[in-house]
Order: C-alpha cells, then structure tokens, then sequence
C-alpha cells in the first residue's frame, strides 16, 4: 500500500522531529515586487500580502508555537508614498475588523508593539481594542509590530531606566540585561528563536535588534504574498538543522 501523501496538515518539520521554536518573527517583505514582476500595482501586492497573514497566523496557531511576531509596518515606513501609507492603514483597519472575531475564536491573543505616542488615533484605538478583546486567549500570542523601530525602542528603555534612576527609584548600577528587557516593548515575551526574512533581502531592517540577540534567522527567497505553509516549513527545517549555542559549546558524539 502506497505512503500517504504529506500536506500541510502534516509539515514536514513533524517528519524531520525535532522542537518547534517557541517564538518566530517575520519580516515581512517584498509585496511591492511581488506586483511589480506581474504588472500589478503596489496596493495590489500589499493586498494579497494580507491573504498571507491570513494563511500564516492559522497555520502557526496549528503548529502549536507560542508566539508569532509580525513586522507589519516599521517607524521608517511613514517615509513611504502619502497614497500607499493611506492604502496600508485602511488595509490594516480592515483586517483588524473583519478577522478579529475569527482570532478571538480561534483563541489568539493580540499585542501590539511599537511607539504608540506617534500612531494616528484610529489606527490605536483599533489595535488597542483588539489587545482588550483576546487578553485573556492562550493559544497563540500574535505581536502586531506596528510603528516599530528597534532603536527607537531601546532609545526609549534607556529613557525610562534614565528617568527612573534621576527620580531615585532605582541606582544606576541595578541596571542590567534583564531589567532593560523587563522595560522593552516586549517585555513578558519570549525572545525569538527564529527570525524568517521573505523576498531574499538579508538585513534585519532595524527589527527587533535586542531580541534577537540568538536568534536563527533564514531568508526565504520568495516575495511575501507567496510565502505559504511549505515554505515555513522549509523555515522550520532549516531551524531545526542549526547548532545552537547561545554563545558556548554544545558537546558532539565523537567529538
């Protein structure tokens, strides 16, 4: 009798065994290329790259990995075209409407990150709400990083511990690696294990610079309205072949 064919109902990482990562961020780019190579328009290409949210955020929440993080939209992206921002925002809005019921269902819970000072109005009140609605939900843990830059947020930690040691809550020298990580934007969330990049550019783009500190990073070579199940599994393969060391050494047989 034939093997059954494997689908993505059954990944192929679950094949290989081996642990899932608790926390997988993704860049997540190349929606302007992806319609420019189809004579397409750019709106065109962020519009299917909502499809692919969709796709991911199911398929994760089915793995079973904790936490998923989401570069949705970057401090420098306010740079962009006034008609495209205007386009991302109404496109962000109505994703929030129109699938938040259908992840507070499927037991997701939202956070946000990023500099919430600076968002337009709208925009935080929706986030905000949706972080209220799905605080309690325990299957998977979506981080929106919305207005996100990682300088910008150590910058900011620095300020807070600064404040904070000016006004004698605390000494200068209580300040260590785990207190700064407490006053994150991140804070109570696991660092990433994995950072996943689309569209064949290798750079992290100012994401998540302290988190990441060892974390795997793969940069899959397609555009991201195409990255679906097989290529986070091809993602996750490639986690799971890697020696982490976290910066010591990990004893090999025969070695």
């Amino acid at each position: 009798m034939a093997s059954p064919e494997v689908t993505h109902e059954q990944p192929a990482l679950a094949a290989e065994g081996g642990a899932l990562p608790r926390h997988v961020a993704i860049i997540m780019d190349g929606n302007g290329r992806w319609a420019t190579m189809r004579g397409l328009s750019r709106t065109e290409g962020h519009k299917m790259g909502v499809e692919a949210v969709r796709r991911i955020v199911r398929y994760v929440g089915d793995l079973g990995i904790g936490t998923l993080t989401l570069f949705s939209f970057s401090a420098e992206n306010w740079r962009r075209p006034p008609d495209e921002v205007r386009y991302l925002m109404g496109l962000l809005k109505l994703f929030i409407r129109r699938d938040l019921a259908d992840l507070h269902a499927r037991n997701v819970c939202i956070r946000v990150v990023g500099d919430r000072s600076s968002m337009p109005a709208d925009i935080l009140k929706l986030l905000e709400d949706a972080e209220v609605v799905t605080q309690a939900n325990t299957s998977l843990t979506l981080v929106i990083a919305f207005n996100y830059g990682a300088r910008q947020e150590i910058v900011q930690t620095a300020r807070r511990l600064a404040a904070r040691v000016a006004a004698g809550e605390i000494h200068a020298n209580d300040i260590d690696a785990e207190l700064f990580a407490r006053n994150l934007d991140t804070a109570g969330l696991p660092d990433p294990d994995l950072v996943i990049r689309t569209s064949g550019e290798m750079r992290i783009s100012n994401f998540l610079l302290w988190q990441a500190a060892y974390a795997e990073f793969v940069f899959a070579p397609v555009c991201w309205p195409d990255f679906d199940e097989a290529e986070f599994d091809r993602a996750l393969n490639e986690f799971k072949r890697r020696d982490r060391r976290f910066g010591g050494l990990v004893a090999r047989a025969g070695g």
